[in-house]
Formats: structure tokens, sequence, C-alpha cells
């Protein structure tokens, strides 16, 4: 013996309202899910399908004192489905007024793009035209770096890095002569801590590269090293 199919959501709906719409009363949700297995909808969908009726103004509920009621009248539903018939309408005829204007307007944009060996011609012109623009492109981006807009940046950018670099390198000069002054007997012990953090005999300011060379504050700081 086959197994008896399920009801679907639409058809537990449908049974749903049946309660409603024969006893036009009010229900509280306990009552609905007795009622629900008469009508072939197990107890655990009625809270679902319920809500699913209200969500569609199809169900009413409202909440006196501490009791959430529902009910539906079929002069309810009916004006409900009118309702939504009404605007559905209302939507297709904005649906065929647009189509109207969209089909005007694309055969208005037809005007003047017939085929023709002329406008073939055209066509092909542009293409090629498209074709060279795009090569200039990539050939400006393969001179970018020779740019004098690009290489200024980068002259900036050096010079900002060298002063950095530079005004960090007087600020452990001055720390070296702080510990020095502050820590004399300590000064093997200094020397070989400078060592393991890299500063050897042969630190020193950086010097600014040609390409970029201009006056800066690391310049100056030339000429006080301690």
């Amino acid at each position: 013996m086959s197994k008896k199919r399920g009801l679907s959501l639409d058809e537990k709906r449908e049974k749903m309202l049946q309660i409603f719409y024969e006893s036009q009363d009010f229900f509280l949700l306990k009552e609905l899910e007795k009622l629900g297995p008469k009508k072939g909808v197990i107890t655990q969908s009625v809270k679902d399908v319920v809500q699913s009726l209200v969500d569609d103004d199809l169900v009413f509920k409202d909440k006196i004192g501490t009791s959430v009621y529902f009910w539906s009248l079929p002069s309810c539903a009916g004006n409900q489905l009118r309702n939504i018939h009404r605007k559905l309408d209302s939507d297709l005829q904005s649906s065929k007024k647009r189509y109207i204007e969209l089909t005007d307007q694309c055969n208005a944009l037809k005007k003047g793009r017939e085929e023709s060996d002329e406008r073939e011609e055209a066509l092909d012109e542009l293409k090629s035209i498209e074709q060279k623009y795009n090569g200039l492109k990539d050939e400006i981006v393969e001179y970018s770096d020779n740019d004098p807009a690009t290489f200024e940046a980068m002259k900036k950018a050096i010079e900002v890095a060298h002063a950095a670099a530079n005004r960090w390198t007087d600020n452990i000069f001055t720390l070296q002569q702080w510990c020095s002054h502050n820590f004399p007997q300590a000064k093997e012990q200094l020397d070989h801590l400078y060592n393991e953090v890299g500063i050897a005999d042969d630190f020193d300011y950086l010097e600014l590269p040609a390409a970029a060379s201009v006056c800066s504050p690391g310049d100056q700081m030339l000429e006080g090293k301690p």
C-alpha cells in the first residue's frame, strides 16, 4: 500500500481557512492546534500555517488581555483578494505603458542606424580607432616609470625617507652620547649592545642619491655629527 501524500502548504492554508469560514468565530492558537488535525493539518504545522495567513492578511489576530485571538470572515478574505487584484491590475497597466514607451524609444534609436555600406565603413573605422587608442594606452603604461610627474613623486618620496632615516640616525647618536656620559663604566657593554643591534663603527648618516639631491634637514646634520 502506497504511503498517503502529505498536504502542501497551500492545501494546509485552505484547510485552516475553512475552520474560520465555517465557524466565523474567534480562536486561540491552542484551539486551532486541536481543530487542525481534524482537517488534515498536523498540530506541529498549525502555528506556521496560521502565521502565513496572518502575513497575507487573510487571517487577523489581536491581543485581548493576555490572550491572542485569531479570526477570519469570508467577507474579509474577499476584500483582501479584491485589493490584491486591483494592485496587480494596476501594476499590469503600468508595465504595459512602460513597455510601449520602451518600444517607441527603441524604434526612435534605430532611425539613422539602418544597415548600409556607409555605416559598415564607419563602424570599421571606429573599431580601428579604438584599437589604436587601446594600443597607445598600453604604451603609455610601459613608459609610466619615465613619466616626469612619477619621477618627481619618487624624488620627493626619497627625500622624505632620507630625512627620516637621518633623523633616526641623529637620535641614535644622541642616545649614544647620553649613555656614554651617564654610564662611562659600562662602555664595553654598551659597545657590545650597539654591535648586536647593528650599530657598527661604520654607522653614519645617509648620503642623498644624486638624482634626488636637494637641500634637506639631513644635509645639515652631517656637519653636526658627534
